[in-house]
């Protein structure tokens, strides 16, 4: 995938988005990364994530899975107590390298661009997921290509992602109405797609940074269309947390619960799917090309 970039002015132009890494494999960052996420998941992962993903997935013990960007295998781990066979594979050698440390050894892990799953075999998985990733992978066509190839016919495949509507990096944010004594989200942006630089290593290192594409509901659902991926499920998911004290707490609260944080989408592999569109040469430039033609 994508490589950190350290430059002055982070509305540059970059003239080849194709050699840019946006995983978090500088040594520093996946160190802070690993520590934010840890053995079990960050707050939100444990909370709302985690509980969220494995209900969708509905694995059985005897199943194989794959997790797509998988960081430090924290997804991996929970299906492996689970009796599922598990893979995982990530671009950021570091973190694999710390997903290998914390076992178990059957557990299988690859170091591997999400868009080029060629090490994986086709028609051999059950499952799939990519939490919290896919909005750091561009373009997204070859990713749902590959799924779909090492799927088996209606296998499932689960993504998460901060959701597209509401949770815009730089484009969305917190307001409050005083006359109303009402908390609402403002949207300034959503349908046009885009890139937008986002430090990597808060407080530390703020001028390394890596690009995050945002893409409206539709491109996902095209994308996974022409994949020959069918989206059973869609699910927007709140944050957990409450406000405990304070004026505006019951404004907040009733906030969160009604404007999800995170979207969910289940897809499963239609029955004689055996190569998609995008798997041909060329495939994903019109979506490379709406990210170019939109930097922020």
């Amino acid at each position: 995938m994508f490589q950190f970039s350290q430059m002055p002015n982070p509305k540059s132009k970059i003239k080849n988005p194709k050699s840019v890494r946006t995983d978090w494999g500088d040594a520093t960052v996946a160190d802070w990364y690993d520590q934010l996420v840890g053995e079990a998941g960050s707050e939100y992962h444990r909370h709302v994530v985690l509980p969220g993903v494995l209900r969708l997935l509905a694995m059985q013990r005897g199943e194989s899975a794959v997790d797509i960007a998988c960081g430090q295998g924290v997804l991996c781990r929970i299906l492996h107590e689970r009796g599922v066979r598990t893979t995982g594979i990530d671009a950021a050698d570091a973190l694999i390298r710390a997903a290998r440390q914390r076992g178990p050894a059957e557990i299988e892990y690859h170091v591997g661009d999400a868009r080029y799953l060629s090490k994986l075999q086709s028609d051999s998985f059950n499952a799939a997921a990519c939490v919290l990733a896919i909005q750091n992978i561009h373009p997204i066509a070859p990713v749902f290509a590959g799924v779909a190839r090492i799927l088996k016919p209606l296998g499932r495949f689960v993504i998460v992602m901060m959701h597209p509507c509401f949770r815009g990096a730089k484009e969305t944010s917190w307001g409050w109405d005083e006359a109303k004594k009402v908390q609402y989200r403002r949207v300034d942006r959503y349908l046009i797609p885009r890139k937008t630089p986002i430090v990597t290593h808060p407080g530390k290192t703020p001028d390394v940074y890596t690009w995050t594409f945002h893409k409206p509901i539709e491109g996902y659902v095209k994308a996974m269309r022409s994949a020959g991926l069918l989206i059973d499920t869609i699910e927007e998911w709140p944050s957990h947390k409450t406000s405990t004290a304070g004026p505006r707490e019951p404004a907040e609260n009733r906030a969160r619960k009604e404007i999800p944080m995170l979207m969910a989408l289940r897809a499963v592999k239609m029955p004689g799917q055996t190569e998609s569109p995008n798997q041909t040469r060329g495939a994903g430039d019109h979506e490379q090309n709406d990210h170019d033609n939109d930097e922020q």
